[in-house]
């Protein structure tokens, strides 16, 4: 299996910014955790400021990944091309966000990812994405076992 790790913007940030709200773990902690935790588990890492960046990285995703572990950061509440994207791939995408996005402020309440990806996961710190990991292998099990 293999699984794109794609985080927004900001996110190059973790480790150092607000570390109330987000923790002292870093992107290279995570990239470590998951390789330590899923050995069988291909990951391919990328991070970006930009948003046409993540559209394409998306997109490669489509061709080379069999699932999407998202974290749009602030994209989540305002892009709609980025929702298009995730739309418009076959593979499915888990969205995750370090905080509670609905523990947050109001604007943040609102993912114009949700309608779009196969679940998402937030409030648990670095480990949403070890919970966004294991969802989309537990869908890959479940689809091998039911076709």
């Amino acid at each position: 299996m293999k699984i794109l790790i794609l985080n927004g913007p900001n996110l190059n940030l973790q480790g150092r910014r607000d570390l109330a709200v987000y923790g002292a773990g870093t992107l290279d902690d995570l990239a470590g955790r998951l390789a330590e935790r899923y050995p069988d588990v291909e990951f391919v890492h990328f991070q970006s400021n930009v948003e046409g960046e993540l559209i394409d990285a998306l997109q490669r995703a489509a061709q080379t990944c069999d699932g999407v572990v998202l974290n749009a950061g602030g994209y989540t509440h305002t892009s709609v091309a980025l929702r298009d994207a995730v739309e418009a791939i076959p593979v499915p995408v888990v969205e995750v966000h370090i905080s509670s996005i609905l523990a947050r402020e109001e604007f943040r309440h609102v993912s114009l990812l949700a309608s779009v990806v196969a679940g998402s996961v937030m409030g648990f710190g670095l480990d949403s994405y070890l919970l966004g990991v294991e969802a989309l292998r537990l869908r890959s099990e479940r689809q091998f076992v039911n076709n």
